[in-house]
């Protein structure tokens, strides 16, 4: 089977960018910045990008180039024991989309809300009253949000209708309309939050720096955390990206361009979301840290009352807003659905339609649960856990499979033969102490978090379910991995 290839750098370089550049760029690095440290905050988080992000990104880069193929075929080629780590990654990215799916699904059913501003005076009650239907326990999942519900089916649909067209003809083509038309959108809505009066308070709490911050371990944890899981690293994407690249590629350079246009972005919403929040607590009398939040409750909540708050383009703000959050959704679900479907294709010889129709069936199923009433419980939990145990999990494993034991030093020949920035020594100390070493401590931290704890204070039985979840995701990974494959 002849395997595809993009049709320039250009469209690779976009349509990585548009895998790393996902919903968590909008509404959770600003939130770290403000609680952080605010400027002092960009200090741990640059230090993180290059001894660890771009590092990761060059290893995956790196893989994907060499073996050209997959995530699991890639590690497969490196050593046969290998390819369970592969099929981790995609497997715990095909879980993430099927709740991610219905996240986007919210923003596309709000694009349509904001033609009438619908959400009214009370945005929390409507959010999870009237859009959500909230139950009040993860056990009570009372039927589907007939909204959600229609959403997921044309979130998915579209995911179905880019990745069944290939890589040239399908990713590549979206994503040259999507991340142009993603960064104007942004550029629209950091040019509304700038001129609205009180803007620059709410930036000033956004960038300001407190350097006491820099002695605080969980700072600098932070900071490493955002920058693993806001590259898109751990799903098994950047290693099937990267395996449809002509063979002479410059890979480090590319890896570079990714990871600063990814946290360019990022830096650059901050001040569309702080100057909409600094123009809201100027308007109430209250002080950002009263009006700020992070996550869904900033997306969902505080966002469109900000917006109903505004002293003109209303709907037009709204309507870029949400449809900003759906392109970046889009971007980064069109990804995970290939990461995953390009596995089987790699492993069974399966036709790229047949495998996408495969991908797209079993997520859309397992995206059922998160568009019932109680599905914001499920999506919470199961987030959490495989954020925690699932990709932090397989980045330490890669690193420590290839630095180690494959051995750092065959990746770094192979991605230096036509990098105009070569991977020197620095690589070679990240991969196989800085990376290895900060993750440990992020997944012990968290395991240390959980015994203190139940996550959230949800019941014991609800947190055994998400961990039955990724558990049973580890074994389909390990059964994937023992069958025969169709081509090697």
């Amino acid at each position: 089977m002849v395997r595809e290839l993009w049709g320039s750098r250009l469209g690779f370089i976009l349509a990585a960018v548009g895998s790393a550049i996902g919903l968590g760029n909008i509404w959770r690095f600003n939130y770290l910045v403000y609680s952080n440290g605010g400027g002092a905050f960009l200090i741990p988080y640059f230090v993180a990008l290059f001894t660890a992000g771009i590092a990761l990104m060059v290893l995956e880069f790196g893989l994907g180039d060499k073996f050209r193929g997959s995530a699991p075929m890639s590690m497969r080629k490196g050593n046969r024991r290998f390819e369970w780590i592969g099929w981790w990654a995609v497997v715990g990215g095909l879980i993430i989309t099927m709740y991610y799916v219905v996240v986007i699904s919210w923003a596309f059913v709000y694009v349509f809300k904001s033609f009438t501003l619908a959400w009214g005076e009370d945005t929390k009650a409507y959010f999870f009253g009237n859009v959500l239907q909230l139950t009040d326990s993860p056990w009570q999942l009372g039927g589907f949000s007939l909204e959600v519900l229609v959403g997921v089916v044309v979130i998915w649909l579209i995911n179905w209708f880019i990745d069944v067209g290939g890589v040239k003809k399908g990713i590549e083509k979206a994503n040259m309309i999507f991340m142009p038309l993603l960064w104007i959108l942004a550029i629209i809505l950091v040019i509304r939050g700038v001129t609205l009066p009180g803007a620059w308070g709410g930036i000033d709490w956004y960038l300001k720096p407190d350097f006491s911050r820099l002695t605080d371990y969980s700072v600098w944890l932070a900071a490493y955390g955002q920058i693993f899981f806001t590259l898109s690293l751990g799903m098994g994407i950047m290693i099937a990206y990267a395996s449809y690249l002509p063979e002479d590629s410059d890979v480090v350079n590319n890896a570079f361009i990714v990871s600063f246009a990814n946290c360019a972005f990022s830096f650059l919403v901050g001040f569309a979301v702080f100057g909409t929040l600094g123009y809201m607590a100027q308007a109430t009398g209250q002080g950002i840290g009263d009006v700020v939040a992070q996550s869904i409750g900033l997306a969902f909540v505080v966002f469109p009352k900000a917006i109903s708050m505004l002293p003109a383009l209303k709907v037009f703000t709204a309507v870029v807003f949400f449809l900003a959050l759906v392109v970046a959704g889009l971007s980064s679900s069109i990804s995970l659905v290939e990461a995953f479907a390009a596995s089987l294709m790699d492993k069974f010889g399966l036709e790229r339609k047949k495998a996408v129709n495969i991908t797209v069936a079993v997520g859309f199923l397992g995206s059922l649960i998160y568009a019932t009433k109680g599905g914001l419980y499920w999506l919470d939990i199961v987030d959490h856990f495989i954020n925690t145990y699932g990709l932090v999990l397989v980045g330490l494993l890669e690193a420590v499979a290839i630095g180690w034991i494959f051995g750092a030093d065959k990746i770094k020949e192979w991605v230096n033969r036509n990098s105009e920035v070569n991977a020197g020594p620095w690589w070679d100390v990240s991969i196989k102490v800085i990376t290895p070493l900060v993750l440990v401590v992020l997944l012990l931290f968290d395991i240390k978090s959980n015994l203190d704890a139940p996550y959230s204070g949800y019941p014991i039985s609800a947190l055994g379910l998400g961990l039955v979840i990724i558990l049973g995701g580890m074994v389909v990974s390990a059964v994937l991995s023992a069958k025969q494959a169709e081509v090697e």
